[in-house]
């Protein structure tokens, strides 16, 4: 079997180091028992643990009694949901905009919009669970349990067939631009006859729109400004469905016999933001078993390519993947190579021809006699050519090969090194966990502490109040005595912290006044509204966060959805320092849609002297494994656990919270 993991010991986490072959996606299983040989509608999880729990969730007491082994052994805990949570999540989705375009029951497109969010964050495998099971995930009801069956007897639901029956493809298309709700979409059809996004483009470009109702200059500029943001990341993915899908077909690979080593490579493992093709690496003396059974997976929907060095399919959501077989003595040199970057590979060809070497994919070169050198590992091919070890997340041509050669490289932060997460939600407003369920996936995660911080009132729709708030604080105390005389995975009581996610105004005010603020441990304070403002008053709104004394995290500074919404107009350099100098972090957060502070403004925040705080965002247990993908943007941002508050420990975070009041 190949070990799926980077060669040798390397001192930053990347993905290489952790994919298992335990974690591996299987196919969406539409017969009655499961591939593992568990009955179809027992959870996973209820036959792993004594006592039989809820399969929607363990309690933090029974986690404990169970050594975390539910939590642990759960299918989206530290690996990919299951598929089939996905493809669900997907049709509910689709059907609560097909509920809105239609004109259907607003509360029931919203329960179906619930119903997607509570099936993409539920940890376990769907697929396992039977109709009881189902209804105890949040938001479950007995008509949504009904069609989650359904899709998996059938692989279709028929109430949603027949909307889409109802609406012209070119409308759903629509939807897809950010700032084109499902309504609008459907009255561009109706009254313009406009069914796909270049035809949009072009009824603006000819001024069409300036006479339809709802519509104005600011709006057309607004759908153009979305159309630039869809088509620049078209063909991509985001970083998390590019790693699931790696995950899966890695394992695979590595499971085939004469399969010695096998990872992915490119841009996922440099951990870009979004993600064109996967890159897969395995080595093996003869490739002809890996590349036959690679052809043959259940997520190649296409052959593209074919041959002894490299194969290359294209799974059914339009993913390009290659794999590529290398012989075990080259695995250094092309694990290099194929990781790149472009840039940084010239970079570092460069050295090798001012040192008379060659550099290539099969290894490093004598440049007169031909002789190989090393190929073997990475670590000696860039000690050979004077170099420490560069971490993949570095790798992007800047300034990483100068402070390889001077011995400068960072120690970059790993997600080890994490001592607690200080940004996360339950279901008293937009989450879909409960605060014990939430809880006690983070202690079976290891934390020292765990931070719960629900939304604000001024965020209308989350429907908080101030007696809500207050009566959640009483919980997390009350609950917090419990955990007081029991360890969790790391040996120590998981201490709570009471926090809020406040709404920052557009005169930069928050929510709540200071004597109520001073009442929780920390406050994250983050932009929900008003992404329009001018450069000069978006950046003022953030300054006076920031010196507000209660304001300890800015959260997701640029407000960003990756692909759906362009980051606020804001002056970053008079942000950065601001935070310095009124000691307010800067969050890294980890959604893999939002992935935000970007790792250049990172980079320029910690040259001004900021801190920062790496936080899942989590709106359910299986988000706080996201929490990685926010590692890999502070590491590509060249942090360090020292700039990084929740690395700390409690007592230094708890000092830092004071800013000096």
């Amino acid at each position: 079997m190949c070990a799926a993991a980077a060669p040798g010991s390397l001192p930053v986490m990347s993905p290489s180091t952790v994919v298992m072959a335990s974690s591996w996606v299987r196919p969406v299983n539409r017969g009655r028992s499961s591939p593992c040989g568990r009955k179809s509608g027992m959870p996973m999880h209820r036959q792993s643990c004594p006592r039989r729990m809820s399969s929607a969730a363990c309690t933090y007491d029974a986690i404990v009694r169970c050594s975390g082994r539910c939590h642990r052994q759960g299918a989206g805990q530290n690996g990919p949901v299951s598929r089939f949570n996905d493809e669900v999540a997907a049709q509910f989705s689709e059907y609560a905009d097909l509920l809105h375009i239609t004109g259907g029951d607003a509360f029931r497109a919203r329960n179906y919009e619930k119903a997607a969010r509570s099936v993409a964050g539920y940890s376990g495998d769907m697929a396992l669970l039977d109709a009881a099971g189902l209804r105890q995930i949040p938001g479950v009801g007995t008509s949504i349990a009904n069609k989650i069956g359904e899709y998996q007897r059938t692989g279709t639901i028929r109430a949603i067939e027949e909307l889409r029956a109802q609406v012209p493809p070119g409308v759903l298309q629509l939807t897809r631009i950010p700032a084109l709700g499902p309504k609008r979409a459907l009255q561009l059809y109706q009254e313009l006859g406009i069914s796909s996004i270049g035809e949009l483009a072009d009824a603006i470009k000819a001024g069409r729109l300036q006479d339809l109702k709802g519509f104005g200059a600011k709006s057309e500029e607004k759908l153009l400004r979305g159309i630039e943001l869809l088509q620049r990341g078209s063909g991509r993915v985001l970083l998390n469905v590019a790693t699931n899908a790696a995950t899966a077909m890695v394992a695979a690979v590595s499971a085939i016999p004469g399969c010695l080593r096998c990872t992915w490579a490119g841009s996922l493992r440099r951990m870009r933001e979004t993600i064109g093709d996967i890159d897969i690496l395995a080595a093996a003396t003869d490739s002809a078993p890996l590349m036959a059974a690679f052809a043959g997976l259940p997520e190649a929907a296409e052959v593209i390519a074919a041959g002894p060095a490299k194969t290359s399919i294209r799974t059914a959501a339009g993913l390009q993947v290659d794999l590529r077989v290398v012989q075990p003595d080259c695995w250094g040199a092309a694990l290099q190579y194929f990781t790149g970057s472009k840039e940084h590979n010239v970079a570092v060809r460069e050295i090798a021809v001012r040192k008379k070497l060659r550099l290539s994919e099969y290894g490093l070169f004598d440049t007169e006699s031909g002789e190989l050198i090393v190929s073997r590992t990475e670590e000696e091919v860039y000690r050979r050519l004077g170099m420490d070890w560069i971490p993949p997340t570095l790798r992007e041509d800047a300034g990483e090969v100068r402070a390889a050669l001077r011995g400068e490289l960072p120690d970059l932060v790993t997600e080890e090194q994490i001592r607690g997460d200080l940004h996360t939600h339950t279901s008293l407003t937009d989450g879909v966990a409960s605060l014990e369920d939430m809880v006690a996936a983070a202690a079976s995660r290891g934390y020292s502490y765990y931070a719960v911080t629900d939304h604000a009132p001024n965020l209308f729709m989350q429907r908080m109040t101030t007696e809500k708030m207050l009566a959640q604080r009483e919980e997390v105390r009350d609950l917090s005595a419990r955990l007081a005389s029991t360890a969790t995975a790391n040996g120590q009581p998981l201490e709570l912290l009471h926090g809020t996610e406040l709404n920052i105004g557009p005169d930069g005010t928050v929510d709540w006044p200071p004597e109520f603020l001073a009442g929780f441990d920390l406050c994250v304070a983050s932009v929900h509204s008003h992404f329009d403002q001018p450069r000069q008053e978006m950046t003022r709104r953030f300054i006076t966060a920031c010196e507000n004394p209660y304001v300890h995290v800015i959260g997701h500074p640029t407000a960003r959805k990756i692909g759906r919404r362009p980051p606020v107009d804001v002056d970053f350099a008079e942000l950065f320092r601001a935070c310095a100098r009124t000691g307010t972090a800067l969050e890294v957060n980890a959604h893999p849609d939002r992935l935000d502070l970007p790792a250049d403004h990172i980079r320029a925040a910690n040259d001004a002297g900021v801190k920062f705080a790496i936080d899942s965002d989590a709106h359910s247990t299986a988000h706080l494994a996201n929490l990685r993908y926010g590692v890999g943007q502070a590491q590509r941002g060249w942090l360090t656990p020292g700039d990084v508050i929740n690395t700390w420990p409690l007592p230094e975070l708890r000092e830092f919270f004071r800013k000096d009041r």
